[in-house]
């Protein structure tokens, strides 16, 4: 049973006879005969009365009407609710975000994507990148951001924001004052790192060995920046953090110190590879994308 043919017989009901219904339909006579006799078939009801010069229901013919009516109606109103959802997504979004990039970026997130799509709830979900890689893969979030490189073969990846690392030391640190230091000046130093289920955890052993010829002295490790910072406000060593995380620092006990060439913080936005992406999903990609394209720091 296709709706076209549901569609006929409300037209030849409401019209009163197969000519008007055909000539107000724009389809041939013969056409509609056809539709209602293959309507007839699948059903397996006779729906007119063919004994008599007026058009009459059978009762089957009187029930399939009532039934046809709310069919359409209801395949009317989904077609709606569908542009309905396009124009205005909604529902709820499980999104992952390590904790340095949820108290940089998550706000500004939250409250501009939230201000243009209020029928869309974000569900934050903080964890080191590498445990963000894992949910999204294994369908807990739909959309993780994340320290690349990533496997392009499970995930979708889009670029979202890059820049440099800097060193960040107490203010009698004596590095604290030097306008620019190379990672090589840090082999004797204690290392304040976030825990090894962070990203950066690794990229930063990574630099200071493949740039520097040195493995880090490990004094401390925290899976949360601020006491990080804490740490380094205490003299208890020095860390390697993005740039823009020093908005989010008091400057009266933490120095911030460029790197010669630098370790590059890059971000992407993940999905999972050949999982559906709602409306609501894909309209926070759009926004991700746009409001937060790449936003270069790294000085080159």
């Amino acid at each position: 049973m296709e709706l076209k043919e549901l569609e006929h017989f409300i037209a030849v009901v409401d019209y009163g006879s197969f000519s008007k219904a055909a000539a107000n339909i724009y389809v041939s006579q013969p056409t509609l005969s056809k539709s209602i006799k293959k309507l007839e078939s699948k059903l397996k009801v006779k729906l007119f009365e063919r004994s008599t010069r007026k058009l009459i229901l059978t009762d089957a013919g009187n029930l399939v009407y009532k039934q046809a009516n709310k069919i359409l109606g209801a395949a009317n109103e989904l077609t709606t609710l569908l542009d309905d959802l396009m124009n205005t997504p909604s529902g709820d979004i499980k999104i992952g975000i390590p904790p340095l990039i949820g108290t940089l970026f998550f706000p500004k997130i939250a409250g501009e994507f939230g201000r243009f799509n209020p029928e869309v709830n974000l569900q934050l979900f903080e964890h080191g990148a590498k445990k963000i890689e894992y949910l999204v893969e294994d369908g807990q979030v739909d959309v993780g951001i994340v320290v690349l490189p990533v496997s392009n073969t499970k995930f979708n990846v889009l670029p979202f924001i890059q820049e440099q690392f800097m060193l960040f030391t107490n203010k009698k640190h004596p590095l604290a004052n030097k306008e620019i230091i190379k990672l090589q000046d840090l082999a004797q130093e204690d290392f304040i790192l976030f825990t090894r289920e962070f990203s950066l955890h690794g990229l930063i052993i990574q630099q200071c060995e493949k740039v520097a010829g040195f493995y880090p002295s490990i004094s401390y490790e925290s899976s949360q920046w601020d006491l990080i910072a804490e740490l380094v406000i205490a003299q208890l060593g020095i860390t390697l953090l993005p740039k823009s995380i020093y908005t989010k620092m008091d400057k009266s006990t933490i120095n911030m110190i460029p790197i010669q060439s630098p370790p590059i913080w890059r971000l992407g936005i993940i999905t999972k590879k050949d999982r559906y992406l709602s409306f609501a999903v894909r309209s926070l990609l759009h926004f991700l994308t746009g409001e937060f394209s790449i936003n270069d720091n790294t000085d080159r």
